[in-house]
């Protein structure tokens, strides 16, 4: 047993020749301990498809290197699932058919209960066909097959995306519910920040191709401080992420090096503010708190 559900050091992934080419994640070192739920997040394009298909083994670094529970990606394939956006599954098959597939490549880790759970809970026709079923039922059906392995690592490339809020309120609750119970360790991308908010306690952020943020939510929010003022004070020696001035008030978020000066009003960000105001400010410094900078050499 490891720790380490993820780790990667100097990943890089290019697509294209070698005279024509484009980074789609560059120089990405991060450490994400066992046991997690985490949110990745970032705007399209930035890389988070990539990431979680190279943990999947679907992809090899161009340089660099991920580690996946201790081991690499191809040897940890039974100790992962994966949802990729498409979803894909065997059109011909039936739902009963398909969980009897995922039953059987899975010999002696495949959880009847919880597959089933996920299915019935949608109402679904074991006799209905794939190539019949709406988005969301095939997201169900995909959540029921990796539910069902028993996973270590589950990677969920916004997984949630085809359901009604209600359908994603409730396998939400379902996935974090099996995942409190086996431990198992949840890298989750989405666009709907606020529902991640809620369901995750580790963050990564990719924008432009490398991590801007990463560790646990809680001691990334607790490293920036918003603060207001007059905008003739100054902010130094505090990092700025991000200011905005409105007449003669300025607006900033910071992170803090010492005492804020008792010029300034300061209060505690949201998770959403921390990270919009990093992705509206790309220069603004990388910031890895543990355990994400924990990296093993």
């Amino acid at each position: 047993m490891t720790d380490t559900a993820l780790e990667a050091t100097g990943l890089g992934r290019r697509f294209g020749g070698r005279t024509r080419h484009t980074w789609a994640l560059r120089d990405c070192t991060f450490r994400l301990p066992t046991g997690r739920i985490c949110a990745l997040v970032g705007p399209n394009g930035a890389g988070k498809s990539t990431l979680l298909a190279l943990a999947a083994g679907l992809l090899r670094p161009t340089e660099g290197s991920l580690r996946i529970v201790g081991t690499d990606p191809a040897s940890a394939r039974k100790r992962l699932a994966y949802i990729g956006q498409d979803k894909p599954l065997l059109p011909g098959l039936t739902v009963a058919e398909t969980l009897r597939m995922g039953r059987e490549l899975n010999p002696g880790r495949w959880d009847d209960a919880i597959a089933g759970q996920v299915v019935d809970a949608g109402k679904l026709d074991p006799a209905a066909r794939v190539r019949t079923l709406s988005g969301g039922q095939r997201t169900r059906v995909a959540l029921a097959l990796a539910l069902g392995k028993q996973a270590e690592l589950l990677l969920l490339d916004e997984p949630m995306a085809d359901l009604d809020p209600l359908a994603r309120h409730q396998l939400m609750g379902t996935l974090l519910a099996d995942a409190a119970e086996r431990g198992t360790t949840v890298v989750m991308s989405s666009h709907i920040l606020t529902e991640l908010e809620g369901a995750c306690d580790h963050l990564l952020l990719v924008d432009g191709g490398r991590i801007r943020l990463g560790g646990a939510i809680d001691a990334l929010v607790a490293a920036h401080t918003l603060v207001t003022g007059p905008a003739t004070a100054g902010l130094d020696p505090h990092t700025v992420v991000e200011s905005r001035t409105t007449g003669r008030q300025l607006t900033a978020l910071v992170r803090p090096e010492g005492p804020i000066s008792a010029d300034w009003q300061t209060m505690e960000p949201s998770l959403e503010e921390v990270v919009l105001a990093h992705l509206r400010s790309p220069d603004a410094p990388t910031l890895l708190t543990p355990p994400a900078e924990e990296v093993v050499a």
